[in-house]
């Protein structure tokens, strides 16, 4: 059959053949990007969710109380979420129980409708409670609304948080650029353990 093919059809079938398994192995033999190691994330994310923490305290200087009462604080500095009508985010977080690291944790939550676009939020979850706390420790997967229920935090034009919102067993603020968010619901966030 290859006869039946003129001799630089036969070469240019080859060459196309070549080329294309040259870059199917070029793909595939690239060395994956170097990762940070546990150690170099545990230090990355202690520094910014201390920023994160910080930019709290700017934005409600009473939210600085709340976290001194707190039994534990879970700092997500960086959830970074992408949509386009199916949206996702993911970010990953410490748990900090007396001001020190007590573990690591990832969070991702996904929605539907109409969005589009990409956007990074901060998310600062107090537990007030030692149950609470002790229940989100010792669940293997912790999801806001089907596991407990989280007060996002209301902050009054004086920047005052809301005094019904303070005295809940869990306690969120989510940040942007901008500052602190209304109105946000973080139902559906799902947040499990990470081996750091």
């Amino acid at each position: 059959m290859f006869d039946t093919f003129p001799a630089f059809r036969r070469a240019s079938i080859a060459v196309a053949l070549g080329a294309a398994s040259v870059l199917f192995v070029g793909c595939t033999a690239t060395p994956p990007k170097t990762s940070a190691t546990a150690t170099e994330q545990r230090q990355s994310l202690n520094s910014a969710a201390n920023a994160t923490l910080t930019r709290l305290y700017e934005a409600s200087p009473q939210s600085k109380e709340l976290v001194a009462r707190a039994k534990g604080v879970l700092v997500f500095p960086d959830v970074l979420s992408g949509s386009f009508i199916v949206g996702a985010e993911h970010g990953k977080g410490v748990l900090r129980v007396g001001g020190a690291p007590a573990g690591y944790y990832s969070t991702t939550a996904g929605s539907i409708g109409f969005q589009a676009g990409a956007q990074s939020k901060a998310m600062v979850l107090l537990f007030m409670t030692d149950d609470a706390l002790n229940k989100f420790r010792n669940s293997a997967g912790w999801t806001v609304g089907a596991d407990a229920t989280v007060a996002v935090a209301n902050i009054g034009a004086n920047g005052r948080i809301d005094t019904n919102t303070a005295q809940q067993p869990i306690v969120g603020f989510v940040m942007n650029n901008g500052g602190l968010m209304a109105g946000v619901s973080l139902a559906g966030t799902k947040i499990s353990k990470l081996d750091l």
